[in-house]
């Protein structure tokens, strides 16, 4: 009952997280950049915010965005964000699938639970993945931008990523280590069966040697 409460608890943090690694891979407010002071740069309308796929310009009254097309004038950083947040936004499918068909209230068929146990580690594995996409990109995106233009605030999709990779880290390590001590427990109890079984064969040629006793003494 434990292990399933554990199990379920992860699944949900885990599918929390990669929701917010897909938020914050979608949208552009990453990072808010100023040469100036912030009320000086919203008087000459030089505040701008960037993200992975536009820069906007950011002042009263107006939002503009323009986006990042050239692909191969980018920095290395905006790349690698690319790269590694679409990654994480991908492995995360497939990961909250092999979860969601290892939960105790599905069956399929007659399978064993080893198996589920399994198929729970290798998507807590991919859930930990995704966490650490996510923690490269949005360490290494402020830095860039910081580097390249002068940080002035972060914005609110490098806070839904920063949540997203702590989700999905915790969701990672409670169906990963929940479900090998579930699979160690069970490799134990087979163990000790198959060791009882064996001693419980051993009574028969007992009673042989017993009964073979009583008809010498007979003679």
């Amino acid at each position: 009952m434990a292990n399933s409460c554990l199990q379920l608890s992860g699944f949900l943090i885990s599918c929390l997280g990669w929701l917010g690694i897909i938020i914050a891979t979608a949208t552009n407010d990453w990072v808010t950049m100023c040469k100036y002071g912030l009320n000086t740069c919203k008087k000459m309308d030089e505040l701008g915010g960037k993200g992975p796929w536009a820069e906007c310009v950011i002042s009263t009254g107006l939002y503009h965005c323009v986006s990042l097309t050239q692909i191969l004038d980018l920095p290395a950083y905006v790349q690698t964000t690319r790269a590694l947040m679409i990654t994480g936004s991908i492995l995360g499918l497939p990961a909250v699938g092999m979860i969601l068909m290892s939960m105790p209230c599905i069956s399929l068929g007659n399978e064993p639970q080893s198996s589920k146990n399994k198929r729970t580690i290798l998507g807590g594995v991919l859930i930990l993945i995704v966490a650490l996409c996510g923690m490269v990109s949005t360490i290494w995106f402020p830095f860039g931008a910081h580097q390249e233009q002068g940080l002035m605030s972060f914005g609110f999709s490098l806070y839904t990523g920063w949540v997203g990779t702590i989700f999905s880290l915790l969701g990672g390590c409670i169906l990963t280590c929940c479900s090998s001590e579930s699979s160690s427990s069970h490799s134990y109890q087979d163990n000790n069966r198959f060791y009882y079984s064996k001693q419980g064969g051993g009574n028969p040629p007992a009673t042989t040697t017993s009964t073979n006793h009583a008809k010498s003494a007979h003679v």
